[in-house]
């Protein structure tokens, strides 16, 4: 699944993420300018896929008492689903559905019940057939609080195959998960409706009784009984197709062996594309009527990324058919159902003369990303959602190999730094958590879809790619997909594999990335003029403050550290395996600079003593690649905000960047300074805005309003940046004066303006923007033609000044103006929004209780992460006791990494303020 942390308003990576994303937005603000066999030993309840085993009753008769299952959220493994015969009606005019099932079952040991998961359902009947059996009547009990039903029989069921028949029904809900409801206006401006399925994590007890974990793979065979004038699609090839009186019964061939979250069924008005076929498997985009002309570009990547995993992978695409279906509202990203991908339209959808590289980029990252899944994930499964991280990891380190096959001039490796980037912002918490994670409760599960299990997993996946070599862990991967193949994995099989392929001891190397929080900072100095020291320890931001988190310093890790060592004679490169606390590295004759973190394939910081750091700086910082000046500037913001560099020296190292061609590296640097902007008062933004012009306007003369014919996509990208940061935070008038001039022509179609600015454009002129203009962009938001245009200019309405303006937007977000997919993010941003905090907080504080009853769960957790702005000592301390006084759990440590960043932003400005001002009212004398 691609987390929709990954979309709002500038782009996936930017926002990283999807978060990257927004989680990150104190200290790495990435985005939103004015804001804003090897066998080794780990912990059993992180290890073992099982729950404990039942002990038997009396006459070995199996019961599920709660006394006798411990855990009330996994269920017991002596009734095991084997196949699901699924017949379900959805009605879209009462949005409501009725189903019947026939669950084959596996029964090991006697039981006089049956325990699996349901819930929002009735279920109406329910009865037990066995081959040489008298037919049983069960009695249904549902446990609402632990989202289970219990069946109890007559007589004790033996030993055997049985199937169970179920009636049920359920309501199309409007709450994204489960099954549920869409809704869009056609044409004509009507409104239509549409039913679609979201399982993942535990939510097809939603839709139909089942075992709703991982660990339960069946086979499904799904009847969709649907009105004659809608379509429907599910995870497989329809088979036959027939009339039942006045309805169309589709029924679709079996699947493959499968958890119940990849499950899918979709009923509607929709259309699809001719297909392509991937070596022997045709592929095809879906839409609502209207918008397939926004289908070539998400439909060449589907083919290609397609082709290009079945060759990486070696194993040809395990399902019949790839469907890749847009839906209207859509809590994540997307969602990898075998064979029939859901997506947000604005991660599949797209007019590529209008689009900006960004946009292009992010449909890319999410397509593939999902195709990668329907190998790592659909076919081989984690066995519970501690293992979440060897689903979205690899896919996300697939979709950066699969993108930088494809368009190898956007290096997309160097973009994959603002992902990494998030990651070591959260990672650098105390209140982080290992990428494996031990999940009980549903809501734990779902906390896992963040930067840690995607963006850190992936980045130590690079890593240990880099460190044994691409063939080899390819290698490794086919051996681990084929052994598994239909089943399921933990994170222990896929180092036998690697192991196997590479011939290292690769859980000694991984085991600490892996199973422990955090990330080390490596310290270079020199001890003499011919002797490197290599230090680690553990980067926080902050101070431990409990017993339980002050031992981080002892924490050792093995890190690959790839040292690029410049001479009078050349370059030379050394591979070190740093295991030990302090390692001592013999320099060479004549060295005159050193570069740790080579390619930045590392997941750890780097931080240079002063002489080291002048040798970088007096070599040259356009020697440099990209990702290693990122790097370079990014650690050193890191360093800045934990208190290790003073602002004044990262300031001044930002000045060697003014000529910096690439748009990650200027991410980097212009959320540094948006980041200060939220620490000053409006009093003491001109002094920042006067630092921001002379650090960018310099790159702005290079590159001026309009495109070279040569241009790179990414030069088009900085452009937009570029222009963007001088209009806001630069308050540049020229600029803003050009800005209007350029959009009063754009409108009026007098003048062709490159794509990739026209978000800077409606940036500028929203926050330099009046009542007359913001109902403008409230206009085009509603008329607008792409998914694209429409989420320019609904986030638009949150990066206007005027707090009456803002304060209309906050209101709209409570409306069906606003989709409640998006309504979360909205506010967020509102949350970011310097000039609007206050009162977006108290927004939210009266408006709670309808925002928990109102948007996606998911949503809610990223409406939260908007808290990281109201960076006062005031405001935090009103947090604290919002979240406190209400016992809010947002699930797994999500809201404590939250009130983690807002007190680190609070610290920061409280240590720094007075030398930030300093520091800016110097450069402005």
């Amino acid at each position: 699944m691609s987390d929709e942390h990954a979309d709002p308003p500038v782009t996936r990576r930017q926002t990283a993420a999807l978060a990257i994303r927004a989680v990150a937005n104190t200290i790495v603000w990435l985005g939103a300018w004015q804001g804003a066999s090897f066998l080794f030993l780990v912990p059993a309840a992180w290890s073992s896929p099982n729950p404990p085993r039942n002990h038997r009753r009396p006459k070995h008769i199996m019961t599920t008492t709660a006394t006798q299952t411990p855990d009330p959220y996994r269920l017991p493994r002596h009734v095991v689903p084997t196949h699901y015969d699924l017949r379900i009606e959805p009605d879209l005019q009462s949005h409501s559905f009725a189903g019947h099932e026939v669950v084959t079952l596996t029964v090991t040991e006697p039981t006089i019940d049956i325990l699996l998961n349901a819930t929002e359902l009735d279920v109406s009947s329910a009865t037990l057939s066995g081959e040489g059996h008298q037919p049983l009547t069960g009695t249904v009990q549902m446990d609402n609080e632990h989202q289970r039903c219990r069946i109890t029989f007559p007589a004790a069921v033996q030993p055997g195959t049985w199937k169970l028949h179920l009636a049920f029904r359920g309501t199309l809900n409007d709450k994204l998960r489960g099954f549920y409801r869409s809704s869009y206006k056609d044409d004509h401006g009507i409104a239509q409706s549409l039913a679609a399925t979201q399982f993942e994590a535990t939510d097809a007890r939603r839709a139909f009784p089942c075992w709703d974990e991982p660990q339960f793979k069946a086979v499904f065979a799904v009847t969709l009984v649907i009105d004659p004038s809608l379509t429907a699609i599910s995870n497989t090839r329809i088979v036959d197709d027939r009339h039942e009186g006045d309805k169309r019964v589709l029924r679709f061939a079996e699947s493959m062996k499968m958890s119940t979250y990849l499950v899918a069924f979709i009923v509607g008005k929709l259309e699809s594309t001719a297909p392509i076929m991937a070596q022997q498997t045709p592929v095809r985009l879906w839409s609502v009527p209207g918008k397939q002309h926004l289908t070539p570009f998400g439909h060449e990547i589907a083919v290609y990324s397609l082709n290009f995993l079945a060759d990486y992978y070696g194993i040809p695409y395990p399902g019949d058919k790839l469907d890749l279906i847009a839906i209207p509202d859509f809590a994540s990203g997307a969602m990898e159902n075998l064979g029939a991908i859901t997506f947000r339209e604005t991660a599949l959808l797209l007019d590529q003369r209008t689009a900006t590289h960004a946009e292009q980029g992010r449909i890319a990252d999410v397509v593939a990303h999902e195709n990668a899944h329907m190998w790592f994930g659909d076919l081989v499964t984690m066995a519970w959602w501690n293992g979440l991280w060897l689903n979205e990891a690899f896919a996300t380190f697939m979709e950066m190999l699969v993108v930088d096959a494809w368009k190898p001039e956007w290096d997309r490796w160097t973009a994959f730094g603002m992902a990494r980037a998030a990651a070591l912002s959260v990672d650098g918490l105390h209140s982080t958590r290992p990428i494996e994670f031990p999940v009980r409760a549903p809501k734990e599960a779902e906390a896992m879809f963040d930067v840690l299990t995607y963006e850190k997993g992936a980045s130590v996946l690079r890593m240990l790619e880099q460190h044994i070599g691409p063939t080899v862990f390819r290698d490794g991967v086919r051996h681990y997909l084929t052994a598994h193949a239909y089943g399921n994995a933990e994170t222990t099989d896929l180092w036998v594999s690697l192991g196997q392929a590479s011939k290292q001891d690769v859980p000694a190397l991984m085991n600490e990335w892996i199973f422990s929080p955090g990330y080390p900072l490596l310290s270079l100095a020199l001890e003499s003029s011919s002797t490197l020291i290599l230090t680690q320890r553990r980067f926080t931001y902050a101070e431990a403050s409990s017993p339980a988190s002050s031992g981080t310093g002892a924490q050792r890790w093995q890190v690959p550290v790839q040292l690029r060592i410049t001479t009078t004679r050349g370059t030379e490169t050394r591979r070190v395996l740093l295991s030990d606390r302090e390692n001592r590295i013999p320099l060479p004759e004549g060295w005159t600079s050193v570069l740790a973190n080579e390619g930045g394939h590392g997941f750890y910081r780097v931080r240079y003593s002063a002489d080291l750091l002048r040798g970088l700086q007096k070599s040259g910082l356009n020697e440099l690649a990209p990702v290693e000046r990122f790097n370079l500037l990014n650690d050193t913001w890191a360093s800045t905000v934990a208190g290790m560099v003073t602002p004044g020296d990262y300031l001044a190292l930002t000045e060697h960047f003014r000529d910096e061609q690439d748009p990650h590296v200027w991410a980097v640097m212009l959320g540094s300074f948006s980041t200060i902007n939220h620490l000053l008062t409006e009093e003491d933004r001109p002094l920042l805005a006067a630092l921001v012009r002379d650090r960018v306007a310099p790159m702005f003369h290079q590159l001026g309003w309009t495109p070279r014919a040569d241009e790179r996509d990414l030069v088009k990208e900085l452009r937009g940046d570029i222009i963007r940061a001088l209009g806001t935070l630069g308050r540049d008038q020229t600029i803003q004066a050009q800005a209007r001039e350029a959009y009063t022509a754009l409108q009026q179609q007098t003048r062709s303006i490159d794509p990739n600015v026209i978000p800077a454009l409606v940036s500028i002129l929203a926050f330099t923007g009046d009542e007359a203009r913001y109902e403008e962009f409230a206009g085009r938001f509603r008329k607008a033609t792409t998914p694209q245009e429409e989420r320019r200019y609904l986030f638009s309405l949150a990066a206007f000044r005027a707090p009456e303006l803002l304060e209309r937007t906050l209101a709209k977000t409570l409306t069906d103006e606003i989709r409640t997919q998006d309504a979360p993010f909205l506010v967020s941003s509102l949350l970011h929004n310097v000039y609007i905090r206050d009162k977006a907080w108290e927004f939210v504080k009266a408006n709670w209780e309808r925002m928990d009853k109102l948007f996606p769960k998911s949503g809610l957790r990223r409406m939260c992460g908007g808290i990281t702005g109201l960076s006062t000592p005031e405001l935090e301390r009103d947090v604290r006791d919002f979240f406190t006084s209400r016992k809010i759990d947002l699930g797994g440590k999500t809201l404590e990494q939250n009130l983690e960043q807002l007190h680190i932003a609070v610290q920061f400005r409280e240590r720094d303020l007075q030398a930030i001002r300093a520091v800016l009212a110097r450069k402005t004398t």
